[in-house]
């Protein structure tokens, strides 16, 4: 076990595992980020956050509920532990984003930090940048974030690549189904029906590309036309899934959304 902070200690799988060794700690809480649980140990408080160390595991959507658990142990005057296996990336990773959160600091700044006080340190090129989005959302997983929704999405994709079975919870709320907008929120409507098919909160960022030639779909070929689009401001919007959606996803075909009565309305690039 190796001291990061007063009250704050990272380890590998076998920290503590002497009998009374986390009770002459000083440890009332245990928090081991492996990818089966570990049996309860008498006295000590436990949370446990299914994990492997794989840079495709999703840690940022429980850093949150982490940075609480441990916050509380140390309120409580008692000392915690964020163990894994091998003591290098996960607990890491989650040890880092504790001290981003509550000591105001960088992604570098706290990682920098643990290295120096653990040589050994190295998380997983994954971790690092879920770490980086948690630092651009304030060190807070924010639901309604684009950052997060973005992130949320690609998760989802590479769970579910033929886009079936999608949780519900990707999807946004259809717009038709909500009495009144926000002020602060602009509806987008389809040109011929005038359908609502989102809210301005549904956007996501994204880097602009080559223009109308990187949408398969639009099969450009003329290289006069081309060089002139290139130039023209991206006028494409990305979005999250939205309820209206889910009946036409299993139509996908080469990354438009196309369904009987809903292609008039909106084909787009889903990301």
């Amino acid at each position: 076990m190796v001291p990061v902070l007063p009250g704050l200690l990272v380890g590998g799988g076998a920290a503590g595992a002497a009998p009374g060794a986390l009770q002459a700690a000083g440890v009332v809480a245990l928090l081991s980020v492996e990818a089966e649980e570990p049996p309860p140990v008498a006295g000590i408080r436990t949370l446990h956050v299914p994990a492997r160390d794989e840079p495709g595991t999703d840690l940022l959507s429980h850093l949150d509920s982490c940075a609480a658990f441990l916050s509380a142990a140390r309120a409580g005057g008692g000392a915690a532990l964020v163990r894994c296996h091998a003591g290098v990336s996960r607990s890491v990773a989650v040890v880092t984003a504790y001290l981003m959160k509550t000591n105001n600091l960088t992604f570098e700044e706290a990682y920098a930090t643990i290295k120096a006080i653990k040589s050994d340190a190295k998380m997983n090129e994954g971790f690092e940048c879920q770490l980086k989005l948690y630092e651009a959302m304030g060190c807070k997983v924010d639901v309604s974030s684009a950052i997060y929704k973005q992130y949320r999405l690609q998760k989802v994709t590479e769970k579910y690549p033929e886009l079936q079975d999608l949780p519900q919870e990707v999807f946004a709320v259809d717009p038709t189904s909500i009495c009144q907008t926000l002020n602060s929120e602009v509806l987008y409507r389809c040109r011929k029906c005038r359908r609502s098919l989102f809210r301005s909160s549904s956007i996501l960022s994204h880097a602009e590309g080559s223009g109308p030639a990187a949408f398969a779909h639009k099969r450009i070929t003329d290289p006069a036309q081309l060089r002139n689009d290139s130039q023209v401001k991206c006028t494409s919007y990305f979005i999250e899934p939205v309820q209206w959606m889910e009946p036409v996803l299993l139509g996908v075909m080469e990354g438009q959304v196309r369904g009987a009565s809903t292609s008039h309305c909106l084909s787009m690039k889903l990301p």
